[in-house]
């Protein structure tokens, strides 16, 4: 029955836990080396979690503490920068909001990733990140005026 609940997480939130990795990596593979921690951690720990929602934000905090770690890693800090080829990310107008989400601080990407990909109230992205409502009302804020001066005032015109 566990062995069931697993498979379904992973097939429902792969995709979520890599885009979450990748926001901090900026790496695909590093996101898959994450994204497979992360499962591995739910499997030792699927007696810990009730439902399917908590489950949700089991993941995306553990992603969130598992991404930050490998960031904080001796080899990645040492390493150079290699180019990474984005050939999973599309190029049309929804790519372009994408790769400018993606080329956000950390503190602006989180909070709008979680709202406007998972659908995420405030209330619930500030328990998941541990951060005041107040704040990440504020990141959400700033993170769109930021973004709206990238792609300009044509992108966001209705």
């Amino acid at each position: 029955m566990q062995e069931n609940k697993i498979e379904d997480a992973v097939r429902e939130y792969t995709q979520m836990v890599l885009n979450i990795a990748y926001t901090y990596t900026k790496n695909s593979h590093d996101a898959e080396d994450i994204a497979q921690d992360v499962f591995l951690s739910l499997y030792r720990n699927m007696w810990k979690i009730g439902s399917d929602e908590y489950m949700k934000a089991w993941l995306i905090r553990v992603t969130i503490n598992k991404s930050k770690n490998h960031m904080k890693t001796a080899w990645i800090r040492k390493r150079s920068e290699m180019p990474n080829v984005q050939q999973d990310l599309p190029t049309n107008e929804t790519g372009d909001l994408l790769n400018a989400v993606l080329s956000l601080d950390v503190k602006y990407k989180i909070p709008i990733y979680l709202m406007y990909y998972e659908g995420y109230s405030i209330k619930e992205i500030s328990e998941i990140v541990k951060i005041k409502p107040a704040t990440i009302g504020t990141r959400l804020k700033r993170g769109r005026e930021i973004l709206k001066n990238l792609l300009g005032d044509d992108y966001f015109a209705e």
